[in-house]
């Protein structure tokens, strides 16, 4: 009988038995002498696999933590139990309620630049937003409503700071060390898999300029503001004109004797994030009462939020450099500029930046262009020296003394996890910092880092932004995660 081998396929060594055929009815010649040791295959590379008798539906309980219980936090503590039978989730957060950046940031004028109807989870919409841009503190109450209804807070572990994580190969498993942030008291757990959604906002900092500790005024983060802070008729200088800098900057100049604002970069200001958004204002644009009557026909709301999501899925092109829409983007973006500094037009050329306006995250900042313009708020531009007991010098020599100073600086841009991940040799918190082996967020998809095994980073570094919006592509990651966890349990797999 002809021999058929295939490549990779190769008889199993000391196993040729004879053979006898016989002629089927349509004349092909059929060996009727084999045996199960005939069709026995052999793998033709080294391997300790073996496979295992063990039911299909068997399920292995997984313990599983999540660092952070913001947006992204919450919404793993809703769709993982959902998606993964038998799973033992954990979910640490230093803060003492759920919300991230929400719950922190409670400075004035601060909202969403982000539609409210876009910025909310597909599985649980509140069809009843006051205004278009939601403010802070309705956006937080309504996280807090997810959480709630389904019952994220009995698997959060508040007060709890995460002081590093670290992978053990011998049982492959991640030991989480952790600090009870009310008593100091230090603990340590393991988990199979593990899970970071700390976003990009939770570990700000006050800038690091000389003569700081020596300010006598009040001095305060956007990210920790004190809501117990009256800024009427206060000499205020804020630091910073990225999305929080331009806010308080815009709203607290209404009640400050005077503003001093401190924007060393140029950035793009743009109306909305999307062509078919509708422009900010720096006043609220409530929601009429009837139109959210209206929606609470299912079909009328499903409508108006596929029509409001629409354009943040067909935006991709502006993310291009030389792109049709970003070249549009970038007259589009001048245009507006120069109409809201009529009152001083020297202004264009002291904010348009020399690069493209999707290379950095866009700031729409309803008001904030007309906000430098006001009598009562001063534009530098040059560099700050050092602070003083009472203000604060530029390079230039010119001191300027402030009962205030509020800083929007000291963001996370590295996208380095504020504390050591560690398996091998490799740390994220070090590594993936300019100057680290990596030198850059090194990652799939945003998701995982090739190296540290059992461990996925929702809305990780460039994991949402271009196309779409953060609350799906959040629940998009978790999804990726839940396949993982599923084949992990039901196939033994460490």
């Amino acid at each position: 009988m002809a021999s058929l081998e295939l490549e990779g396929f190769l008889p199993v060594e000391g196993v040729a038995p004879e053979a006898s055929t016989s002629s089927s009815s349509s004349g092909d010649t059929i060996d009727t002498n084999t045996s199960a040791d005939d069709n026995e295959w052999v793998y033709p590379h080294a391997t300790d696999f073996k496979l295992t008798e063990a039911p299909i539906d068997e399920i292995r309980k997984l313990c599983v933590a999540v660092i952070g219980a913001g947006l992204t936090g919450i919404t793993a503590g809703v769709l993982l139990p959902a998606k993964v039978p038998g799973i033992d989730l954990h979910i640490f957060e230093k803060n003492s309620d759920v919300g991230g950046t929400w719950l922190e940031n409670r400075y004035p004028g601060v909202r969403c630049d982000i539609p409210a109807h876009v910025y909310q989870s597909t599985f649980s919409p509140n069809t009843q937003w006051s205004e278009e841009y939601a403010q802070g503190a309705e956006i937080l109450e309504y996280w807090k409503s997810v959480a709630k209804k389904h019952d994220v807070y009995s698997k959060v572990r508040f007060g709890t700071k995460v002081l590093g994580a670290y992978w053990q190969t011998d049982t492959a498993q991640w030991k989480l060390e952790t600090k009870n942030v009310a008593n100091g008291k230090s603990s340590v757990q393991h988990f199979d898999f593990l899970l970071t959604a700390v976003g990009h906002f939770n570990e700000w900092k006050l800038p690091d300029y000389p003569g700081i500790d020596r300010y006598k005024g009040a001095l305060m983060h956007s990210s920790g503001f004190d809501p117990a802070f009256d800024p009427k008729g206060k000499r205020i200088a804020t630091i910073g004109n990225g999305a929080s800098g331009i806010q308080v900057t815009t709203e607290i100049r209404k009640f400050a004797a005077h503003v001093d604002h401190y924007a060393r970069s140029r950035t793009w200001v743009a109306g909305s994030f999307q062509p078919g958004a509708t422009d900010r204002k720096d006043t609220p644009i409530p929601i009429p009462q009837d139109q959210r009557e209206s929606f609470e026909d299912p079909a009328v709301y499903l409508e108006y939020r596929k029509k409001k999501e629409g354009s943040f899925w067909r935006a991709f092109g502006a993310q291009l450099a030389d792109s049709e829409s970003s070249k549009s983007a970038r007259e589009n973006f001048i245009e507006l500029m120069r109409k809201r500094s009529v009152a001083d037009p020297s202004l264009i050329d002291k904010l348009i930046p020399d690069f493209p306006p999707h290379c950095r995250r866009l700031t729409p900042g309803p008001g904030y262009i007309e906000a430098l313009t006001q009598p009562n708020l001063t534009f530098i531009q040059t560099p700050i020296r050092e602070f003083t007991a009472e203000g604060i010098i530029t390079v230039d020599g010119v001191h300027r003394p402030v009962d205030a100073v509020i800083a929007s600086t000291g963001a996370n841009t590295h996208f380095a996890p504020p504390f050591p991940i560690v398996a091998g040799e490799i740390n994220l918190a070090r590594d993936w910092k300019h100057d680290g082996a990596f030198g850059f967020p090194y990652t799939y998809l945003g998701l995982a880092t090739p190296g540290l095994p059992n461990l996925a980073f929702l809305l990780g570094p460039n994991a949402a932004g271009p196309s779409g919006t953060v609350p799906h592509a959040v629940e998009v990651s978790i999804t990726y995660v839940a396949k993982i966890l599923r084949k992990m349990s039901t196939q033994g797999i460490r």
